[in-house]
């Protein structure tokens, strides 16, 4: 068990958590919840919740139910690996060496296994790998589609290989049409040794407490209402309304 985090995470915790999940090699359904638990702690935020009967409370949980309305009219569920409302859907696998075949969720897949798989931690260009990722991702999708409409969009996806790396995929729109690599296609993908890095950690930790943080348009439009206008004709008016409170009218 990882130990418990100050204010500023050990870098000692770090590589124990580096080393400890390298080595896994287990199906993602007996892993995965240690290895997030694990992370949350070394992310410092908060566990993810007991689960509630009525799935409607369950707001920050694994295993969370949703719902499919068929064509038919049938209703078939799912179940999300880890969801936290208004933040995030993780969907999680974990890749095999050559040899030790993979479970695949998808009804109708064969089992995977992953030849000249590169060692945990390591950067994969193999595409065996990348399209277990992609249907991973698309499996992830499928469910934040299935969130109840007051839960709204999640602004992130992310699909976890255990013990390799997580994807990070964002759509800040709230229309769930355009989830894209991020912040870019070099960096959406963030490995077990990239969590050495502050930087990519505190990344994760918005994810997980302030997505709206790493919104580029919502920081560009907070730059704008903390910036005064070029123009000077509008300063005079923009200051006014910014550090002068609006006086209520009188009735």
């Amino acid at each position: 068990m990882l130990p418990l985090m100050g204010a500023t995470t050990d870098i000692t915790a770090v590589e124990h958590f580096i080393s400890r999940w390298a080595a896994s090699s287990g199906a993602e359904r007996s892993n995965f919840q240690l290895f997030a638990t694990e992370l949350c702690d070394l992310l410092e935020v908060p566990r993810p919740e007991p689960a509630q009967e009525d799935g409607s409370l369950n707001a920050y949980t694994f295993e969370r139910r949703v719902e499919f309305k068929e064509p038919d009219g049938r209703t078939t569920y799912g179940r999300i690996d880890l969801y936290k409302r208004h933040c995030f859907v993780m969907e999680a696998k974990q890749s095999r060496e050559k040899g030790r075949p993979k479970e695949i969720k998808f009804t109708g897949q064969p089992d995977l296994f992953i030849p000249d798989y590169a060692p945990r931690g390591q950067r994969s260009a193999n595409r065996a790998w990348d399209q277990l990722m992609i249907n991973a991702r698309h499996q992830a999708q499928e469910y934040a589609r299935a969130l109840p409409t007051s839960h709204g969009w999640p602004p992130f996806v992310l699909v976890c290989d255990v013990g390799h790396c997580i994807e990070v995929y964002a759509d800040f729109s709230g229309q769930g049409k355009n989830y894209v690599q991020f912040p870019d296609r070099q960096a959406f993908r963030i490995y077990l040794d990239d969590l050495r890095d502050e930087a990519i950690r505190e990344r994760l930790r918005l994810i997980w407490m302030n997505p709206t943080a790493l919104d580029p348009l919502a920081s560009r439009r907070r730059s704008r209402e903390k910036s005064p206008p070029a123009s000077p004709r509008y300063r005079r008016v923009w200051k006014s309304a910014v550090t002068t409170p609006k006086k209520s009218r009188s009735s």
